[in-house]
């Protein structure tokens, strides 16, 4: 089964626009995540609903923040990109009046419920700013050394 990388790839994007002394065009973006740039203005679509991005169209456009990364948090970005499943483990319901799948069922949906909110509550303590600070400390160590994606815009 394939993963959802769409909260990863998007947290990176919104770094990158931090970054990036213009906006960046969808064109752009979409080289950076090797995707097609439809798929990045679909997804960028519901962090610009949020309020978390702005996006100009023409010379001088493109994607940029609408707000501090201390200001938005990986729960608001999750939720931003429609709340993508966040576990590959489901529930069977091939018998649903099977008792033992019942059983099952039950636990395994607290379970994995209980998780789910684990996740979300440590999502909802972490700013975009924490991650820009643990890249610039990166960075840092690493002596200016970026990602590939940075390399290739200059």
């Amino acid at each position: 089964m394939a993963r959802d990388s769409r909260l990863s790839r998007m947290l990176h994007v919104l770094l990158h626009i931090d970054q990036a002394e213009r906006g960046l065009t969808s064109d752009e973006i979409g080289r950076m995540l090797d995707t097609n740039p439809v798929v990045i203005r679909r997804t960028m679509a519901g962090l610009r609903e949020q309020g978390y991005v702005t996006s100009e169209k023409g010379h001088g456009g493109g994607w940029k923040l609408a707000r501090p990364l201390d200001q938005f948090t990986l729960l608001d970005v999750y939720a931003a990109i429609g709340e993508p499943p966040i576990f590959a483990l489901g529930l069977s319901d091939d018998h649903p009046q099977c008792l033992v799948e019942q059983a099952v069922n039950v636990r395994l949906d607290d379970a994995l419920g209980e998780a789910r909110q684990l996740l979300l509550d440590q999502f909802a303590k972490v700013t975009l700013a924490d991650l820009s600070a643990d890249f610039r400390a990166r960075l840092a160590a690493h002596g200016e050394r970026r990602c590939d994606a940075q390399r290739e815009e200059r």
